[in-house]
Parts: C-alpha cells; sequence; structure tokens
C-alpha cells in the first residue's frame, strides 16, 4: 500500500463544519497545510437535519480548504456524534487449533472481527470495538496477548453504536457534494488522539469536548478507553437561554456569550452593565454582567453535573488521576475549568491540539476549537498505519500456512518411503 501523503478530516458540527488537511513530518508530526470553516445550517446536536443546507456548507468549507492548502479533495474522514450514540461492554471468545502455535494478529482480529457480527436493536449499527484487556486461557488482564501461548482467547471489548439513519444521512451528504468517506470516527475519538497526552491517558484522564450541540465524554484509564458517552447540551442552548432571559436576539445572545460571559460568577464585575441596542425605534437594553454570568452559570452547572454522573456512572471516578480536559468552542467560556473543579472536585485544564501538531501548523489551528477536526487527520494516519500491519500480517500468516501444509505433504511422504 502507498503511504497517504495527505490526509483530510471533515467535522461536521452543529455549529460550524471544518475541513482540515494535513500530512505527516518525518518527524512523525502533523502539519496542517490548510482549513476550510463554514457554518453549519443543517445540523441539530450533531445529527444532520437538513441534506441540502448541510451539502453547501460543507462544499463551501472543502472549497475554502482546497485554496488554502492547494491540494484537491476527494475521500474525506468524518466524525460523528449525537445523542444516539451509545456504548456497552461486551466479552467475545474464540478457540484456537494449536497450543504449539504463538498468539499472532490475525486471532486478535478475528476476535475484534466477530464483535461486529454481535446483534444490536433495530436501526442501529456498530461503530467502533475497543478492546479493553484479554484473557489466555483463564489468565485474566493482559493488555497484548500476541505472542503468548494458548487454546482459549478472550477478549473484553467496549461497543460504540450509533443509529444506521445518522450514519447514512452523513454518508449521502458527503456523497452529494462530491466526496468519498475513508472513515466514519467517532467526536469524542478523535479529539482525544488531539489533546491528550499518552500520560495523561495511562494516569487517567476524562476528555469532555463542548460542541454547540452536544457534549462529548471520553474517559481513558491505564491507556485504554474505558466509556464513552454524549449528552444532548452544548454551547447553543446557553446562548438560547441568555436570549430568552434577557429578550434580547439570538445573534446579540451569542456576542453578548463570547465578550462578556463566565461561568463563574465573580464579585468584581457586579455592578458591570452592557448596553444592546433596541430594535428599530425602540429604546436600547441594559444588561448586567451578574445577570449574564449566573445565567450562563446555571446551564453549564447543568452540563457539567451530567458529565460528573457520567464519570461516577464508568465506575472509575477514584482512579482518574489525570482530572479533567475540557475542549471544543464551549471551553473558551470565561473560568469554565474553575467551575468544572468546583463541581466534580478533579483538577481541570483546557485542551489544546497541538499535541502532535508540527510547529510550522498555523497558529489558528491550535484553537480548542478545532481539537475534533485535528483530531480525524490524526486518526486517519493511524488507521493507515494499522492497515498496513493489518496486511503484513495476513502476507506473512499465507506463507506460514503454505508451508505447514507443504510440511505435513512432505513428512506424509517420507514417513511412507521409510
Amino acid at each position: 500500500m502507498d503511504a497517504p501523503e495527505i490526509v483530510v478530516g471533515l467535522d461536521i458540527g452543529t455549529t460550524k463544519i471544518a475541513c482540515l488537511v494535513g500530512r505527516r513530518t518525518e518527524h512523525g508530526k502533523i502539519e496542517i497545510l490548510g482549513m476550510g470553516k463554514s457554518e453549519s445550517v443543517g445540523v441539530t446536536r450533531g445529527v444532520v437535519s437538513n441534506i441540502e443546507k448541510t451539502v453547501q456548507s460543507i462544499r463551501s468549507a472543502v472549497e475554502e480548504a482546497e485554496i488554502r492548502s492547494g491540494v484537491d479533495i476527494n475521500i474525506v474522514n468524518v466524525g460523528i456524534a449525537g445523542q444516539h450514540i451509545k456504548s456497552l461492554q461486551h466479552r467475545g471468545m474464540i478457540t484456537r487449533d494449536s497450543i504449539e502455535d504463538e498468539i499472532d494478529r490475525s486471532d486478535v482480529d478475528q476476535l475484534i472481527e466477530d464483535m461486529y457480527k454481535l446483534v444490536m436493536m433495530p436501526g442501529e449499527d456498530i461503530i467502533h470495538v475497543l478492546p479493553q484487556d484479554y484473557i489466555v486461557d483463564r489468565e485474566p488482564s493482559i493488555k497484548d496477548p500476541i505472542g503468548m501461548s494458548g487454546i482459549q482467547l478472550e477478549g473484553n471489548f467496549h461497543i460504540i453504536t450509533g443509529q444506521i439513519a445518522a450514519a447514512k444521512n452523513i454518508y449521502k451528504c458527503i456523497n452529494r457534494a462530491g466526496l468519498e468517506v475513508a472513515d466514519l470516527i467517532l467526536e469524542p475519538l478523535a479529539s482525544s488522539s488531539s489533546v491528550l497526552s499518552e500520560e495523561e491517558k495511562e494516569a487517567g484522564v476524562v476528555l469532555v469536548d463542548i460542541g454547540g450541540g452536544t457534549t462529548d465524554i471520553a474517559i481513558f484509564q491505564d491507556g485504554i478507553i474505558r466509556h464513552t458517552a454524549v449528552i444532548p447540551f452544548g454551547g447553543n442552548i446557553i446562548t438560547e437561554d441568555i436570549k430568552e432571559g434577557c429578550t434580547i436576539m439570538h445573534r446579540q445572545a451569542e456576542l453578548l456569550k463570547v465578550k462578556f460571559g463566565t461561568a463563574f460568577p465573580l464579585n468584581k464585575n457586579e455592578n458591570e452593565i452592557v448596553c444592546i441596542p433596541g430594535l428599530r425605534g425602540r429604546d436600547p437594553k441594559e444588561i448586567t454582567v451578574k445577570n449574564l454570568s449566573s445565567i450562563i452559570n446555571a446551564r453549564m452547572s447543568e452540563i457539567i453535573e451530567h458529565v460528573y454522573y457520567e464519570i461516577k456512572n464508568s465506575g472509575f471516578e477514584k482512579r482518574l488521576i489525570g482530572g479533567v480536559v475540557v475542549t471544543g468552542g464551549g471551553s473558551q467560556l470565561k473560568h469554565i475549568t474553575q467551575l468544572f473543579e468546583y463541581v466534580t472536585g478533579m483538577d481541570a485544564r483546557i485542551g489544546y491540539p497541538n499535541e502532535h501538531l508540527s510547529s510550522n501548523t498555523n497558529l489558528s489551528v491550535t484553537s480548542p476549537l478545532f481539537a475534533t477536526g485535528v483530531g480525524l487527520v490524526i486518526q486517519g494516519f493511524e488507521k493507515y498505519d494499522a492497515l498496513v500491519i493489518k496486511e503484513q500480517v495476513a502476507r506473512n500468516h499465507t506463507t506460514k500456512t503454505k508451508g505447514n501444509f507443504f510440511d505435513k505433504i512432505r513428512n506424509f511422504f517420507d514417513e511412507n518411503v521409510e
């Protein structure tokens, strides 16, 4: 297989559609060659609700990315999110033919492929099968069984499912925009690739990606993904609360949130007042910053309570030394890490997608807004590497099988001649 010089990530979000073109440098870092961004008008809470409008937004973002990067875009890695995403734990098992042969990659791949055959609820399909640990002949908690001897190979898996209709609509939008889907990737998995370090994943960490329509959660411990969830609230619901609470236009509410909003009310800005222009012929409206921050705080606290519930639900609450990493557009709200620390009692930091980016990359791409887009590019290269290993194993396996077959024939003839 020829190595892909270029990988394209397409983040179809509720508020924006971002298309990022990246290549891998000789040092293994990712360089973003160009980026296109457009307003997302056909997506609601991470799910496509209007095909035509989404197609137009995709075309607009892709065309901008093509101009900026000088690359013709045909194949993209796309993110999937939404309230329909669910996860479950499952155990699989295979019985091997021989204890003499070591467990190899093909055995592990067979175990993973068997998981994709699980019977799901009508209308649902498996998106990802993520191995947790393996059991070889009743010996538990093995991270990598390759090279071991054993007859019975079992594995515990974290399985992520989604609605077939939601995935089909994404494919339909991509195809109508004249593009092809290389892979469909869960958005919190993509974001975690771009903002988390290997040390954090080992220590135990919660990734919280606050988008416009959804808040995505991924929990890692011991270097393995342990829990995923999607909460159907994001930054847009805060804007709606400001709009209704202050009786102003949606556009004005968004500007207020971005410029003066804070997640943690502070006493120092109690007396500040913001003046909003009135509609034609009407008086301007005065809004106190204290009132604004109390509206934001109420809704943000609710979102964080949902996140904390998922952390407790995962069973890893006491084993997350790395604390919480907040990313996505919603993480740019002032004092959000303080509110996370206050509600959860865990350390928190903002996640910037510069963990694997080369120094040549444009600084605007290192904003938490583009964590998913950068992650989709990284995941694209990782998927290619996995495919190369798989092909190599398949070739070795074929050669080994042929060798065994000819050895058996030779032995048969030798025995009969004697």
